[in-house]
């Protein structure tokens, strides 16, 4: 089971609580591309103008799959929250994309 939502922070700490053990760097990757479909629907919406809602739901889909990794990947390591929450991306080749979903896996406990 990942780890709660509600304990993953781009802050260094989780207020109400304290952070008993620090179990390193966790991370969850996805790498896609972008199909002949979506681009020819996403070169149509670009002559309209405004959201290229294609391309939009590529991107929260393919982040929310890399934090989901993330997630998983602290709960196997037995974190049950993360902080220092980030992204990254970067264009491994045209069309192919690689989205990190990266922070430390902690265990804390309520004060």
């Amino acid at each position: 089971m990942p780890v709660n939502p509600a304990l993953v922070t781009t802050a260094l700490d989780l207020p109400g609580f304290r952070i008993v053990r620090n179990l390193g760097i966790v991370r969850g990757i996805v790498v896609r591309s972008r199909s002949v479909f979506g681009s020819i629907g996403a070169s149509f919406q670009t002559l309209v103008g405004g959201d290229i809602t294609i391309y939009t739901d590529l991107c929260e889909k393919t982040r929310a799959d890399a934090y989901s990794r993330m997630s998983e990947h602290a709960a196997h390591i037995g974190a049950n929250a993360v902080i220092s929450f980030r992204y990254d991306a970067n264009e491994i080749m045209q069309g192919v994309t690689e989205v990190l979903a990266y922070g430390t896996a902690v265990v804390v406990e309520s004060l």
